[in-house]
């Protein structure tokens, strides 16, 4: 068995464990108020939501929309070269740091979107930015799949959605993709 298939195993199981946290998480709101542990901009309170926001889901169309974009992206970055779990980190917390600082105040920000937008121009920024075939072809396929929902998403004319939130996680992919290509270009 090579690295590379051993690497796309084991991160297949924490991809597993990431979305059945998801999801159990999403049943326990169903009976305790969760939701309310969701990103607040500019209320100190509300920094918390930087790392709940991803994990929490207004509704079963909320969580049913993010779950397939989140397993394909997830999928496709364990594929890369890139250290996936530092991805996501990075995302979640420069995402959830501009949304915190930036975004609409008197609403509570929730839901896996940032990271999916921020996985999704991660992986296209990245495979432009590596100029191999296979992140190119990633790239390719990810704009396919996603590209006019990432374009769309991150206007400000949906009712009920944090396009915020779809906005910063979109910067925060290509910042993190931007930063990690140029580190790993140098070593």
């Amino acid at each position: 068995m090579t690295n590379h298939s051993h690497r796309i195993r084991e991160e297949a199981k924490l991809i597993a464990l990431f979305i059945a946290a998801i999801w159990l998480i999403y049943f326990a709101d169903r009976l305790l108020p969760l939701e309310n542990l969701g990103l607040a901009p500019r209320e100190l309170s509300g920094t918390l939501g930087i790392i709940t926001m991803p994990f929490l889901h207004a509704d079963w169309q909320h969580i049913t929309s993010n779950t397939l974009p989140l397993i394909v992206l997830l999928a496709l970055l364990a594929g890369s070269r890139a250290d996936s779990i530092k991805v996501v980190i990075f995302i979640s917390l420069i995402g959830g740091a501009l949304l915190w600082l930036f975004g609409r105040s008197n609403s509570i920000h929730i839901g896996a979107s940032l990271l999916v937008f921020g996985l999704g121009v991660f992986l296209v920024v990245s495979g432009m930015l590596e100029k191999r075939t296979l992140p190119i072809i990633v790239s390719l396929i990810v704009v396919a799949l996603y590209g006019s929902t990432m374009l769309t998403g991150v206007l400000p004319w949906q009712k009920g959605v944090s396009w915020e939130g779809h906005l910063f996680g979109s910067l925060a992919g290509g910042i993190v993709a931007w930063i990690l290509t140029r580190t790993n270009n140098k070593g």
